[in-house]
């Protein structure tokens, strides 16, 4: 019983090796990048929309009001990171509908790498919201003695992100493999229907939190600046 795409290697050569993890997410990928682009190329903004544009408007539309209530500005580029992870991981979860489909999302080194993403974003729209300055004294607050727990906490919330997605995935993947082997005639519907709630739930709740930190870190840049 395979429980991370990790394992099923599809090519090697020497060192290398692909395995579905990454097929998968570039598939993903493609197709995610594909459809935006088939939808977005004939835009209207006239009193009758197609309906693939106004399923984007209201998907753009939920995911700026979240932003909006958690803190954070929905400019376009706030919009573009966080949508992009959301859409991202809401298509790799909820994909697990195909038969033999493994969720890249149970990869410790996607969620990782979704994690690092995040963690370079904080800092990166920080400083173009003010300046390096500004920024780096963030670390120094209240005092200067908290720099290394400043630190410690932006690797650690970075750490949790990641093993927070990838633990939830991981258990949902190993309990609907468990209960199909005992009765796969009774459970195969109702676990699927679970799977892509938690799936969905999951994509919220990452999002979400990358939402929270950016928004943390711009208030705290502006709260700077007012007070220089």
């Amino acid at each position: 019983m395979r429980l991370s795409s990790d394992e099923l290697i599809l090519w090697q050569y020497h060192d290398f090796k692909l395995n579905a993890t990454i097929v998968t997410t570039w598939v993903l990928m493609a197709i995610l990048a594909g459809g935006c682009h088939l939808i977005t190329r004939r835009l209207t903004s006239g009193p009758e929309v197609p309906r693939w544009q106004a399923v984007l408007e209201i998907l753009v539309g939920g995911v700026s009001s979240q932003m909006e209530d958690a803190g954070l500005k929905a400019t376009t580029r706030n919009l573009v990171f966080v949508g992009t992870i959301f859409i991202f991981l809401t298509a790799a979860n909820l994909a697990n509908i195909f038969p033999g489909y493994i969720p890249p999302t149970g990869s410790l080194s996607t969620t990782v790498a979704l994690a690092l993403l995040v963690f370079v974003a904080v800092p990166i729209f920080g400083i173009r919201d003010t300046s390096l300055k500004s920024y780096l004294k963030t670390y120094f607050q209240p005092n200067p003695i908290m720099l290394p727990f400043n630190l410690v906490n932006e690797a650690s919330r970075t750490l949790a992100l990641a093993i927070r997605l990838f633990g939830n995935m991981m258990s949902g993947v190993t309990i609907v493999a468990i209960l199909l082997s005992i009765a796969p005639l009774l459970f195969p519907i109702v676990m699927t229907g679970l799977g892509l709630l938690t799936g969905l739930v999951q994509a919220y709740i990452f999002s979400l939190l990358a939402t929270v930190y950016l928004a943390a870190a711009t208030q705290v840049q502006n709260t700077n600046k007012e007070q220089e």
